[in-house]
């Protein structure tokens, strides 16, 4: 992933526009693509803020907190499908999830299929 652009860059980006330029001729005199003057300017004028967003990081899963109740399941009844598994999910906590999402979680959790 590339850097964002510094923050005094976007600075004086900001600036331009404000003095009364357009974003294209603010992108062609800094050499940036239009669409990143068109965002940070949206952004500016939203949040009133020049930082940039951060970028990358883990997505946690939906269903670590329902650990438990999962883990349960499976032990209570170990033949049951994954279907089933989102719709017993869906009942009890409200969580709404997609059966292979809840395979991909069990098996990285230890489980494997049962042939």
């Amino acid at each position: 992933m590339p850097k964002p652009y510094s923050l005094d860059l976007r600075e004086r980006v900001v600036g331009y526009v404000e003095a009364g330029h357009s974003c294209r001729a603010a992108a062609a005199h800094f050499g940036v693509s239009v669409s990143f003057v068109v965002i940070l300017m949206r952004n500016y004028r939203k949040t009133e803020s020049l930082a940039p967003k951060a970028s990358g990081g883990r997505r946690h899963s939906k269903l670590e907190p329902h650990r438990a109740f999962l883990l349960g399941l499976v032990a209570e009844k170990d033949d049951i499908t994954m279907p089933e598994l989102a719709a017993e999910l869906v009942t009890a906590a409200g969580v709404q999830v997609a059966p292979a999402s809840i395979s991909r979680w069990l098996i990285r959790n230890g489980y494997r299929f049962k042939k």
